[in-house]
């Protein structure tokens, strides 16, 4: 990773949940693999190991891995000057995460399905469609540089 990252952590008692974590990432594709598990590390520590927990924990990984590299590739071109936010709440019922770039934007609805016949053919272009998948709710905000994705806790 070019540099550290700096991670906030906060928690509102001495009780596990609610806990938030944030942080900004360089918008380096080389960072998105350390920087998801710092941040699912510091998100869930404390909590159960039990195997739900676990699942939970893969999906959270694989939706910020998604979410990052999308933001970097797409969002910032790679531009290595930019910083992507992101934050993760996990409370009793869910845990959200948040991930904005500093991009222009795009409009989600104009995406086109990669799984469309004549989309087959390309490389890129599934992140998006795992994230619906694995997410239980995403929303973007009305500039498009924004993702929530939502996930129910067992």
């Amino acid at each position: 990773m070019t540099q550290p990252l700096r991670l906030v952590v906060r928690r509102t008692s001495n009780v596990a949940l609610p806990v938030e974590v944030s942080t900004r990432v360089p918008s380096v594709l080389d960072a998105v693999h350390e920087s998801v598990e710092v941040l699912t590390r510091h998100a869930f520590a404390g909590l159960s190991t039990s195997p739900e927990c676990e699942r939970l924990r893969n999906r959270l990984k694989t939706l910020l891995c998604e979410a990052l590299a999308n933001a970097i590739v797409y969002g910032h071109r790679e531009d290595p000057s930019k910083f992507v936010t992101v934050r993760i709440e996990v409370e009793q019922a869910q845990v959200r995460v948040h991930v904005t770039d500093e991009g222009p934007g795009f409009d989600p609805a104009t995406v086109r399905p990669p799984l469309d016949p004549t989309e087959l053919h390309q490389e890129t272009g599934r992140g998006l469609l795992m994230i619906q998948k694995l997410a239980d709710v995403v929303s973007f905000n009305p500039q498009g540089n924004s993702i929530c994705m939502t996930l129910r806790r067992p």
